[in-house]
């Protein structure tokens, strides 16, 4: 057994989980497809409630893909590839391209690990430092002069990009304000 397999006990708790998190939902489709009180809902033929059933087991599947792809992406922004994607998954580099594209971000050409944003009226210019982490320093469009936090480099320039964009967004001149 590999790591990533489950155990029959683990099997055993996963599908109790499933299950108990399945129910609500399915009652509450059930509940609106039949208009009737909860203590009637399911007094219907068996193809009728188990067809709410697998309705519901559908709309788990679409939730587990969106939280999958999140997972996905999340690792990418921390700097896993798509071959490791891919490993985890049970599929190809290639497969996992194609199952998340945009999970795993190409580096952009910096000149030497630099690289500027303008938004909101101010600049931010990210900087990478020797350890490979990201940080950033800027000025708002209404002067103030800002950094990243000490001590806690961003994982990724697309973290320090965003954290600088907030900055930058936060202190944007209101258009009220203007003569």
């Amino acid at each position: 057994m590999t790591v990533s397999e489950i155990t029959p006990e683990e099997q055993v708790e996963l599908d109790k989980a499933l299950y108990d998190a399945l129910t609500p939902l399915a009652s509450a489709i059930r509940s609106r497809e039949t208009g009737l009180p909860a203590d009637r809902m399911w007094a219907a033929s068996p193809v009728e409630v188990t067809l709410s059933v697998l309705a519901a087991w559908k709309l788990m599947d679409g939730e587990v893909k969106r939280l999958t792809e999140r997972a996905a992406v999340t690792a990418g922004s921390y700097g896993a590839s798509y071959e490791q994607l891919g490993a985890v998954w049970g599929i190809t580099r290639q497969g996992a391209r194609k199952k998340w594209p945009g999970a795993v971000s190409r580096p952009a050409p910096a000149a030497a690990g630099e690289s500027a944003l303008a938004l909101f009226g101010g600049t931010a210019e990210l900087v990478q430092s020797p350890s490979g982490g990201w940080g950033w320093t800027g000025r708002g469009a209404d002067g103030t002069s800002g950094t990243a936090a000490e001590g806690a480099p961003y994982a990724t320039a697309e973290e320090a990009a965003a954290h600088a964009g907030a900055f930058l967004k936060e202190h944007a001149l209101d258009i009220d304000d203007q003569p």
